[in-house]
């Protein structure tokens, strides 16, 4: 394996395919939703990215196949008035997993937050998602909690669609 982990460049059209391809590969695995991307989402997702100045997405190639993705965005705490980094979507495809592609994505990711000023990287997990769970603990991550008498975060939806 000759691993390369980059930041994507959303007017780069291998990119553009890779994020496309990856994000498609994530939704339709049960972790991800069991469903494929509406083709308007698959198509749009990029460019509607691109707009967005606090996005940014992170690939992972081997030997130049895309392998692996995360979707971040900047955000923000309040309580320590830094940015945060949070990421939205993280994968690696299947016959790649177990070989360290998370660490390195996470690694970059993490300096990118670093080099912005980020007090913290945030992301969220399925409870039952033991090997995404293992991956990102080994990196560092734990759940959330700013007082154990209270309990700890839970990440809540409520669907406007």
């Amino acid at each position: 394996m000759i691993i390369d982990i980059t930041v994507a460049d959303y007017q780069n059209q291998k990119h553009v395919k890779d994020i496309q391809h990856l994000l498609d590969i994530y939704a339709t695995d049960p972790l991800g939703g069991g469903k494929a991307l509406d083709s308007y989402v698959k198509q749009n997702i990029v460019k509607e990215l691109s707009k967005l100045p606090h996005a940014f997405s992170v690939l992972a190639y081997d030997s130049g196949t895309a392998i692996g993705l995360a979707n971040c965005f900047y955000t923000f705490s309040t309580f320590a008035c830094k940015p945060i980094v949070n990421i939205h979507d993280f994968m690696v495809i299947k016959n790649c997993r177990g070989k360290g592609i998370s660490q390195k994505l996470l690694a970059k990711i993490e300096q990118i937050a670093i080099n912005a000023g980020c007090c913290k990287i945030t992301l969220e997990v399925l409870s039952n998602n033991n090997a995404a769970k293992s991956a990102y603990l080994k990196f560092g991550f734990s759940d959330y909690e700013l007082n154990p008498d209270h309990g700890k975060a839970l990440f809540w939806q409520k669907l406007l669609l």
